[in-house]
């Protein structure tokens, strides 16, 4: 027997095959071995949309930046993005106030 992929919308590891897609029980998302096969992992922002390279986002929540005593305030306009090889929780960017910030997507939505 195979060993089936873990979801990629939340990580599930209870996926199962149904009609030739892969299906995820936990969170009812639906996908095809042959999509997954072919892209890494899917970068999402905190309500579950695709973020791609070059996106703008907007910061959801106050956040402390480590190493400053600056605050990334909640409405914070976030453009050009880049996504992180082989990481689908956080991405790269660059804010007015900071160079070379390290964002987890649970705090972003895309504008």
């Amino acid at each position: 027997m195979s060993e089936t992929p873990a979801c990629p919308q939340c990580g599930g590891t209870l996926a199962y095959e149904d009609r030739g897609l892969l299906a995820c029980p936990e969170c009812g998302h639906e996908w095809s071995q042959a999509t997954e096969a072919a892209s890494g992992p899917v970068v999402r922002d905190s309500n579950g949309n695709p973020l791609a390279a070059g996106d703008t986002v907007v910061v959801i929540k106050d956040l402390k930046v480590k190493g400053s005593s600056i605050v990334l305030k909640q409405g914070t306009v976030i453009r050009n993005i880049r996504l992180v090889e082989d990481d689908a929780e956080h991405i790269e960017a660059h804010s007015d106030k900071i160079k070379d910030l390290v964002l987890k997507v649970q705090f972003l939505r895309k504008a």
